[in-house]
Formats: C-alpha cells, sequence, structure tokens
C-alpha cells in the first residue's frame, strides 16, 4: 500500500480475506475508501471504529508528509463528504503510523477470524510505500481458517468466469 492506502499488490488469499481486488477498479483499491464507503465494512471489520480511527491517521500522517499531494486532498474531501464519521474523526487530528496489531474479519464463508498483522517499509520508495502481512499462529484455529478459505478460493478460481458461483465446470 501506497500513504493514501492504495492497495498496489496483493496475493489471492488477501482478494479472498479483504476484498476481491482483481476486480474492483482502480479507484476502489483503496482501504480508506473500502473502510468509508462500503457500505457493509462495519459487518467485514468488527473493530470498525478501531480500524476508522486508524485509517484516518494513516491518512493524516500522509498529509503530513505530502501536503502537496492533489490526489491525497481529493481522496480526503471524498470520504469527508461521503462518511460522516470520517469528517468527525478528521477534525481529531489523530495521527497515526500502521505498524503490528490484531485484526478482525467477518468472512460469509469462515466466519470471524482474528489475525496478527505486520507492516514493512519498502525502502526507497517516494509514497513511503508498506508491505503489510497478515499472520495465524501455526496450528491454530485462525490457521485452520485461512487454509479453508485458501482451499475455497482455489476452487473458486476453477469455475469459469462466465458460470455462476453454484455451477462446476463439465467433468469430461
Amino acid at each position: 500500500m501506497n500513504d493514501r492506502s492504495d492497495v498496489l499488490a496483493w496475493n489471492g488469499l488477501a482478494a479472498a480475506l479483504i476484498a476481491d481486488f482483481p476486480k474492483l477498479p482502480a479507484a476502489q483499491r483503496n482501504m480508506a475508501r473500502q473502510i468509508f464507503l462500503n457500505p457493509r465494512a462495519p459487518e467485514i471489520h468488527p473493530d470498525w471504529r478501531d480500524a476508522a480511527r486508524t485509517t484516518v491517521g494513516v491518512l493524516r500522517m500522509a498529509a503530513g508528509r505530502h501536503p502537496r499531494d492533489t490526489a491525497l486532498k481529493h481522496l480526503i474531501g471524498e470520504l469527508a463528504a461521503g462518511n460522516p464519521t470520517f469528517a468527525r474523526l478528521w477534525r481529531t487530528q489523530h495521527v497515526h503510523e500502521k505498524t503490528y496489531g490484531p485484526k478482525k474479519f467477518n468472512h460469509d464463508l469462515i466466519g470471524q477470524i482474528s489475525l496478527n498483522y505486520e507492516t514493512f517499509h519498502v525502502p526507497a520508495s517516494d509514497d513511503h510505500e508498506v508491505l503489510v502481512i497478515y499472520t495465524a499462529a501455526p496450528h491454530s484455529p485462525e490457521q485452520d481458517l485461512l487454509d479453508r478459505l485458501a482451499a475455497i478460493a482455489t476452487d473458486m478460481s476453477a469455475i469459469p468466469t462466465n458460470a455462476s458461483p453454484t455451477s462446476r465446470p463439465a467433468t469430461p
């Protein structure tokens, strides 16, 4: 991700867990938009209030780093106009750097999962790009859920794009 919370790269499991990034228009591949403009966000993120506050703090830090970034200014204006909670949180002037911690997700297919994340800074990046890695403890119930989701995502990727989600490819 970059300072504006644009998702620049992902793996298949991230797309299965967080958002179907490959199918989203590029502008929607942004975690701030997903948190504040996706009507399902509070359902997907059980700790939505914390996620919202953190997201605003990350954008506030980015605004301090890049005060002339017109794309960032546009994003902040869009979020403030589109979500009153964002506008209220923005006025608090909370600054946050995403480092590490727990993160919960509600997923339609596997239920609630609690993971740990760690953020790594990408060297020599003008946009302060970061790599965010979500992990589960080995042999934990969360690891079992991730394995289950990975299997489901693999099965779903075998379905032709013109097929309905409940149909299966014909067998020879």
